[in-house]
């Protein structure tokens, strides 16, 4: 079975930065996509970011534009999302997501097929 681990949430001050990563494992791990979603208490889990493995392409919710920056390791099968100017509002839960086909809805959190556990960002002001 395919598994997605994330890792680097933490508390950090607002203006700060992390780096988060999700490495992926299972021998019939083959993905199209790979990207992050959040969620805060009381708050639907909304998309955050997505890279095409392929092609590298990147997409961005507007919210974090300019501030996040998702990339990948293709050895590895690892995605990264390095996130500055961290502000309060960024603070939930993120999650790692993997699709096997391209999610030609990227926002869409019912065509990803993979989850990971979720990896705790606090930002404090």
């Amino acid at each position: 079975q395919v598994q997605l681990v994330e890792s680097g949430g933490g508390l950090v001050q607002a203006g700060g930065s992390l780096r988060l990563s999700c490495a992926a494992s299972g021998r019939t791990f083959s993905s199209a996509a790979m990207g992050w979603f959040r969620q805060a208490p009381g708050k639907e889990r909304e998309f955050v970011a997505v890279i095409r493995w392929s092609s590298s392409d990147t997409y961005y919710a507007d919210s974090v534009k300019g501030r996040f920056t998702i990339s990948r390791d293709n050895s590895g099968n690892t995605v990264y999302l390095q996130m500055n100017s961290l502000k309060p509002e960024d603070t939930a839960v993120y999650y790692c997501a993997a699709a096997r086909r391209w999610p030609y809805s990227r926002p869409d959190r019912n065509v990803y097929d993979y989850w990971g556990q979720g990896t705790q960002v606090t930002v404090s002001s």
